[in-house]
């Protein structure tokens, strides 16, 4: 199978996001056991959507079955339903209401940014720092809910919580690291 990318630079860069990815959705599977569905089914909701993207991005690298537009239009409606579930619908209680709007405004940035980014047809307009951008607010994002994390007590669902706040940032990196080295004339077909 022939892959899509050749400089070891961005083969690096997708291995790095398809195993942190894999790596974090399989314990928050474990964690979905370990706990009972009752308790966290909207963790299994949001690993469909994660699955997703990671089997997308596996496509897109290996070059299977799936053209530029289908890649960024698929892989950014599931991040955006991550975004509108988890972050806008039903954001986890903060420690602090200030810390709760701040989230809640970011990620209705990070939403609306995904729409003007990856919804347009124009893809001659996409610049890497628009893309960036993206990447730096979700992980600006998962950084201020981490804060929050070690600002409450410690419980059983600390490790799971930490784990699962970082899932998201890491496939929104591999979809900026994949779009980022496209050409002009890739995604004009």
């Amino acid at each position: 199978m022939e892959t899509r990318f050749k400089k070891n630079a961005k083969i690096f860069d997708i291995a790095v996001t398809a195993v942190g990815g894999t790596l974090s959705v399989a314990i928050m599977i474990y964690a979905i056991f370990h706990f009972g569905v009752a308790n966290v089914w909207n963790e299994l909701v949001l690993n469909v959507f994660y699955i997703a993207c990671l089997a997308m991005i596996w496509m897109y690298f290996f070059n299977y079955r799936i053209t530029v537009h289908q890649f960024n239009y698929w892989c950014s409606i599931c991040v955006g339903m991550t975004v509108l579930l988890r972050d806008i619908l039903f954001a986890p209680p903060l420690a602090y209401f200030a810390l709760h709007l701040v989230c809640l405004t970011l990620s209705v940035l990070l939403l609306c940014m995904l729409t003007f980014f990856y919804a347009r047809k124009d893809w001659k307009s996409y610049t890497k720092s628009n893309l960036w951008a993206i990447c730096i607010v979700d992980m600006v994002i998962a950084t201020l809910y981490n804060w929050d994390i070690y600002m409450e007590p410690v419980d059983e669902y600390t490790d799971y919580l930490l784990v699962e706040i970082w899932i998201r940032p890491t496939i929104t990196y591999g979809l900026v690291a994949c779009f980022v080295t496209e050409s002009k004339t890739e995604t004009e077909e």
